[in-house]
């Protein structure tokens, strides 16, 4: 059901975790199937130096965070805002059609982030 990549993830995920004092929050989540993602920025230079995150949810909604956050970390803040789920999903090999919102909630979160840290500049 799931790739090894999205099992890997999920048990040993490399950006889980609240971040002290970030520049950016972004929060959304799921009435549907209760998925609750918060992604946390630090930016330096326009560049995301930084990303963590703390999610309540299923398997795949962790491992579309870790994912998420490594797509990101690195990222100019123009480049991450087009970080959309397809590639989310390409980076965790795929995931079921029945969970692929997971993904998207992970790419609205670091979009809010982002919103979040322009707003506060």
């Amino acid at each position: 059901m799931y790739t090894n990549e999205v099992i890997k993830r999920f048990k040993k995920p490399k950006f889980m975790g609240e971040m002290r004092n970030p520049d950016g929050i972004g929060k959304v989540g799921n009435p549907t199937c209760g998925d609750l993602m918060h992604i946390f920025i630090r930016v330096e230079d326009e560049v995301i130096k930084d990303v963590k995150f703390q999610t309540f949810g299923c398997v795949a909604a962790i491992a579309s965070s870790d994912a998420l956050c490594e797509l990101a970390k690195g990222k100019t803040l123009k480049e991450a805002k087009k970080i959309k789920d397809k590639h989310i999903v390409e980076k965790l090999g795929d995931l079921p059609p029945i969970k692929h919102h997971c993904s998207i909630l992970g790419a609205d979160a670091l979009k809010e982030a982002i919103k979040d840290y322009e707003k506060k500049r």
